[in-house]
Parts: structure tokens; sequence; C-alpha cells
């Protein structure tokens, strides 16, 4: 039974590290085979029938293989622990984010005060780049207290690899300042230009709940609809589902299980294809394809999987339920429900 888990388990390890992982899952006569490949691995097919921009499906007679690129929850990294931040962290981690929070008062950077974060970093501000190690996925936001602390984290940001997003709070005049200083001390233009600051989107917003809402607001923006970017639909990995199916690789009491994913789907559906979840044999659920009906016709099937092994590609068709139930969503999905754990 742990066999069949630890797969899951190697991925939760270069997902946690902030890695990008590539999933190739082979269906046959012969059953489930499952394999980690190299990133590198995930370039151009032919022949191939593309998704989206993370699942890839070739058929090939009686055998079908998906091919799956998982990407690590973007990490937001805060620099300052005031009262911003605190609405911020909790917000960010509803959103999937992974929070890091900086700050240099003790009483301020404290897992206690920040229960959503998943690290939090008590040090200087001008330690940040020994203590952060910056990735292009990060979302950095610096909301510290002081003109030079602003400069301290922003100086650690454009000097090493440069975030997905950077913004910075602060009135124009000052913002021009940190600017100017940045410039002065040579930091590339094109560089400095990518700060959002003033930060978040103008919405008027006035509390700290209303200013990270405007935050993450431009966040997302930024996150879906950059053009700068290349994976505009990207989507990322469900940790909390990940790291449930990992922690059954050492669990000498795990359940067989079924993991269902959706490889495909056309019109309005609840969710796009990669998603995923976990039906224990007794009914119970890790994750979601959508709920309603669609999901709990899945859920019979993967629940007599989960129990008695082997494979099943299912087609569920939502159209005619959703106009006879006024449902918000219609269209049609395939997935794959695969045992685990059997």
């Amino acid at each position: 039974m742990r066999n069949t888990y630890a797969i899951y388990a190697e991925l939760f390890e270069k997902l946690k590290g902030g890695e990008e992982a590539f999933l190739m899952t082979e269906c046959g006569p012969a059953g489930v085979t499952k394999e980690l490949r190299p990133v590198s691995s995930a370039g151009a097919r032919i022949d191939t029938e593309s998704d989206g921009d993370s699942l890839w499906i070739q058929k090939n007679g009686e055998t079908t293989i998906i091919e799956e690129l998982f990407l690590p929850r973007p990490r937001m990294i805060i620099f300052g622990g005031g009262h911003i931040s605190l609405s911020l962290s909790r917000i960010a981690s509803m959103l999937d984010f992974d929070v890091t929070v900086f700050d240099d008062r003790p009483s301020f950077a404290n897992a206690e005060r920040f229960p959503w974060a998943r690290e939090v970093i008590c040090d200087n501000f001008d330690t940040v780049a020994e203590r952060v190690g910056f990735r292009g996925g990060d979302y950095a936001v610096i909301l510290t207290r002081g003109h030079k602390h602003d400069q301290d984290c922003l100086r650690a940001v454009l000097s090493g690899t440069i975030p997905r997003y950077m913004g910075m709070i602060g009135s124009r005049r000052r913002v021009a300042i940190v600017r100017n200083e940045m410039a002065a001390e040579g930091h590339a233009p094109e560089l400095i230009a990518r700060l959002h600051s003033p930060i978040g989107l103008s919405i008027g917003a006035v509390t700290p709940e209303e200013i990270s809402i405007a935050i993450l607001a431009e966040v997302i923006q930024e996150k879906r609809l950059s053009s700068e970017h290349d994976r505009i639909g990207e989507s990322y990995a469900d940790m909390e589902l990940i790291e449930w199916l990992a922690r059954q690789a050492d669990d000498s009491r795990a359940e067989p299980a079924a993991v269902v994913t959706v490889i495909s789907a056309r019109g309005s559906t609840p969710r796009e294809s990669g998603a995923k979840m976990a039906v224990l044999p007794d009914g119970r659920l890790v994750g979601t394809i959508g709920g309603g009906c669609a999901e709990a016709d899945v859920i019979r099937d993967a629940i007599d999987i989960a129990r008695k092994g082997g494979y099943l590609f299912k087609t569920v068709d939502m159209t005619d339920s959703a106009e006879e139930d006024g449902m918000v969503c219609g269209g049609s999905m395939e997935v794959l429900i695969e045992s685990i754990g059997v």
C-alpha cells in the first residue's frame, strides 16, 4: 500500500521545495503505472491532444498516457508585519498562496500572530537577500513601517531573481523617491518599472482588510491576465490533496482510495482539466472536482474502484441536467478514476 502512495510523497517534496514536477500516468491492459520525469521532458509533443497548459493526453490503442505538469503553490512574501499584513496573509492563504512574513520585530514576526503563514522570519531588513531565496514565480509585497526598510527590501528584490509580482505601499511622493534612489544605485529602469506602486487596484480602500483586497485584486490580475507571462491559464497543484496522499505513504493504517482527475473539460464545467480529488471507500472526500450532481455521479464509481481496484475513464455530461435544474454549470468533462493503495 505504501509504495502506491510513494509517488505522491515524492511529488509533494518537489512542490514543497518550489520545484515544478512532471507526472506521467499510463493506463493500459496491465493496469496503471506512474512515473515522475524531469520537467524538461514536457517539451513539444507531436500527435498529442492538449487540454490546457498543464495536462496532455495521448491515446495509442488500448493504452492512454496522461502527462501532467504540476506547479508549486505560488509564494507570497510579505515584508512588514503590521495590520495590513495581518489581513493580507489570511486572505492570501485562502487564495492558495504559500505565505512568508518578514519583519524585524519579534512581537510582530511570530507564528502566533500569523498562523496562516507557512514561514515567519524575524530578522533585520538588510538581511533579506540572505534569508529569502527569491524565485521567478514569487509575489513580493513590501509593507514595512519606514522608508529605509522599504529600500532595503526593494533593493534585495531587484538584486536577485526578479519575482513575478513586486508591489510597495506608499504615497506617490514616497514611491517616487524610492524609485529614483534605486535608479541612482544602478538598478535597471525596466525592472524598476515593473514595481506596482502605489500598490493595489484603486477601489477606494480604507481599512486594512479593504487595502488587502485591493492588493490581492492586483495580484490576481497579474497572475491571470498579464501578457508578460507565458502560462496565463496556469493552474497550481492542490497542495492539501497532494500532502494528504503523501502522508499515506508513511501511514501503516492508510486505507485504499480512488484518485479522480479531470482530464478534459468542455463548456461551462465547474473545474478545469487537472482538478483532482480522492475518494475513500466509505465516501469521504479529500478535495473536489466541483461538487453537485456531476461529482456525486463520479463518487459512486470512485467508491467501487477504491474497494475493488482498477481504473475507469468516465464522461460526465452536465448539459441536460444544467438546463433541467437551472444549474450554473453545464458542459461535459472526462475523468480518470484510479485506485491507489490496493
